[in-house]
């Protein structure tokens, strides 16, 4: 069956950096995409970068930020998202989602199901 796992989460300080974890199961990048998400406390869930090929083509959302790379691992089924100088608006739950690999655009719209998210904290 198909599944989500989204690890790596935690608390660090404006600046710092995070290496989130999405580790799926059930497919492949062949046929399905992986698509990584942000909500920040109540707001929407917001796609940031979202991978639907197995050579590493992507499609940004309207989250997508300039300091965020999605990366996916050459040899496990396992797509990351790493995260670097960390801001404020940064904080809240990430999620992977997949979605068929002739999505339109990398959004709720067509993503999901889901991973259960992992969070991320950021203060000084």
């Amino acid at each position: 069956q198909v599944q989500l796992v989204e690890s790596g989460g935690g608390s660090v300080q404006p600046g710092g950096s995070l290496r989130l974890v999405c580790t799926y199961s059930g497919f492949t990048l062949d046929k399905y995409a992986i698509g990584w998400f942000h909500q920040a406390p109540g707001k929407e869930r917001e796609g940031i970068s979202c991978i639907g090929h197995k050579d590493g083509s992507i499609k940004n959302g309207d989250a997508a930020k300039g300091r965020f790379t999605v990366v996916q691992d050459g040899k496990k089924d396992i797509v990351y998202l790493q995260m670097n100088n960390l801001e404020y608006e940064d904080a809240g739950a990430y999620y992977c989602g997949v979605a068929a690999k002739n999505f339109r655009e990398c959004s709720t719209t067509y993503f999901g199901p889901w991973g259960q998210g992992t969070q991320v904290t950021v203060s000084s």
